[in-house]
């Protein structure tokens, strides 16, 4: 958790990420943003921001007020309000206040994306090379959403897949200009499909990008050997990775 200025937490929002020091730049949504409602800073107080991890992943919220830990007990929702995403159930608190249980890390597939205006947003402004076709791989549905909308808001056209099997089949019907790669997977993990990527004609000239948590020297060595183009840890920052991901779209389509 950490606590912000009005003025710092509204840039924050508006770029759409945050720093957390040691973890980089993490994706950044008001709590009001991620349910649908307005979303507005008070510039008259801090705000605080949560940092909430689910595996590899990672989403920073702003909340007008933090609360000490407690313990509940969950009780099912209505089906009008089940099938809400992200409603994991309900509680009685001790005052008799009826409280919704939510997991905003599903939620962020549901938020929308900053609006674009001032200095921030010019960071995050459309790629005029763009418009190659971006396929990512990664077996974690909030890192290829939220990849997936970085690479279509600077212009680019996104397939996804969610591990190494989900991706050959793809590409049996599109070959993607660039891939993003994640390792650990189920059923084909990263390094596999690369090597079934470099091992097939058709497809070992594309460029490959892994993205992964792993990120000790002796795993980005044996990715290297394989043949993948380039090596990133996650948390990525965005500047690196649109700027590879245009360096090797021009490649990838060039060798088509």
């Amino acid at each position: 958790m950490k606590r912000v200025r009005p003025q710092a937490l509204e840039s924050a929002l508006a770029r759409g990420s945050v720093d957390f020091g040691s973890l980089g730049e993490v994706t950044l949504r008001a709590l009001t943003q991620l349910l649908g409602e307005p979303s507005a800073v008070q510039p008259s107080k801090q705000h605080s921001i949560a940092l909430l991890r689910l595996g590899d992943d990672r989403l920073a919220i702003s909340v007008e007020e933090l609360s000490a830990n407690q313990e509940v007990v969950v009780k099912g929702v209505g089906p009008q309000v089940a099938r809400l995403p992200g409603i994991l159930g309900a509680t009685v608190l001790g005052d008799g206040q009826v409280v919704l249980i939510i997991n905003p890390v599903q939620l962020i597939a549901h938020a929308p994306d900053p609006q674009p205006g001032g200095d921030d947003a010019r960071a995050a402004a459309p790629d005029r090379a763009a418009g190659a076709t971006i396929m990512v791989v990664d077996d974690s549905l909030t890192v290829r959403r939220v990849t997936q909308r970085l690479l279509e808001r600077n212009g680019y056209r996104v397939i996804t897949a969610k591990d190494g099997v989900d991706a050959l089949r793809e590409m049996k019907e599109e070959r993607p200009d660039v891939m993003l790669v994640d390792i650990e997977m189920p059923r084909m993990d990263g390094y596999e499909l690369a090597r079934n990527v470099r091992g097939a004609a058709a497809l070992r000239s594309t460029p490959m990008i892994m993205i992964t948590s792993r990120t000790a020297e002796k795993h980005r060595r044996l990715a290297l050997e394989i043949g993948v183009d380039e090596y990133l840890g996650k948390p990525y920052k965005e500047e690196e990775l649109l700027r590879l991901v245009r360096q090797y779209a021009t490649k990838g389509r060039g060798t088509k």
